[in-house]
């Protein structure tokens, strides 16, 4: 598998990678020509109501936060990495192609996104999510309480964005309508 963080990938899976073979993955940032393939792979889980929908031209705002996987010339995953303050980042709407479900996708977008959260300094990420077993395997652990100091959270409650307010847990804001989990990771 490759994983970049340039626009473009620096190197092609090996010469015969197969599609289930990981080394054939690429994980890279997110160009405009991949948002509506972002958001086909998002939707069916808006559907389930796993994750907040999202409204394409709200894709094209947020495509720099976004990393791709991709397989074959085919996009196979997505996810965001959203920072909140200066020390602090959450990991958003990742979203993985039902075929390539447990073929290691998820991971090595965490990974990536992870890797540009230590790249612009920050020390913690947080996520709502339903997969807490993916998570936690990955380091995250649930959290009840405020994360931030009274300090800081006074200045976060400003912020127009709906997933600040989750992440603060602010129900009379923006309730956690999806009734997931808050977890945290140290980096």
């Amino acid at each position: 598998m490759t994983v970049t963080t340039d626009a473009a990938p620096t190197d092609a899976p090996a010469a015969g990678a197969s599609a289930l073979d990981p080394s054939a993955l690429v994980v890279r940032r997110a160009r405009t020509g991949d948002v509506r393939a972002m958001r086909d792979l998002i939707e069916p889980y808006v559907e389930r109501r796993i994750l907040l929908g999202k409204e394409l031209v709200t894709l094209f705002e947020a495509v720099q936060e976004f990393v791709v996987a991709e397989r074959d010339g085919q996009i196979v995953g997505c996810g965001a990495l959203h920072v909140l303050w200066e020390d602090i980042g959450e990991v958003r709407t990742i979203a993985v192609a039902e075929g390539a479900l447990g073929r290691g996708v998820g991971h090595a977008m965490l990974e990536a996104l992870e890797q540009r959260a230590v790249d612009l300094g920050l020390s913690r990420l947080f996520c709502l999510t339903f997969e807490t077993a993916f998570f936690g395997r990955h380091g995250y652990v649930e959290v009840a309480e405020q994360v931030v100091s009274p300090d800081v959270f006074a200045e976060l409650v400003r912020s127009p964005d709906g997933g600040m307010a989750e992440f603060l847990d602010l129900a009379h804001v923006k309730p956690n309508t999806l009734g997931n989990t808050r977890m945290l990771k140290r980096l």
